[in-house]
């Protein structure tokens, strides 16, 4: 496997809602590079689980305040991309 892949999908993001989704529409949800493309985003998760994907959506999650004590600050900026696999396919992510 190839580590530019790698560098591409950065990790999966596991919520309660991404894991419904996965579930019974067979979406899975990857916090990717930044500049990474569509097709980019395709052949990088086709490559590293070797499963058919469908359709990929991204969304680019903007930073959001947050404060511990008397410390304020921002979270990360990154972008997210919502992968369809093909009917039948699955990634095991746990």
């Amino acid at each position: 496997m190839d580590t530019k892949y790698l560098e591409i999908i950065k990790a999966p993001v596991i919520t309660e809602k991404g894991s419904t989704l996965a579930q019974e529409e067979g979406k899975y949800l990857f916090k990717v590079d930044p500049k990474a493309t569509k097709s980019e985003i395709k052949d990088a998760v086709e490559k590293i689980f070797k499963v058919k994907v469908e359709r990929i959506t991204t969304i680019n999650v903007k930073p959001k305040k947050r404060r511990v004590g008397r410390y304020a600050g921002m979270t990360n900026k990154y972008k997210k991309a919502i992968v369809k696999l093909a009917e039948g396919q699955t990634i095991d992510l746990g």
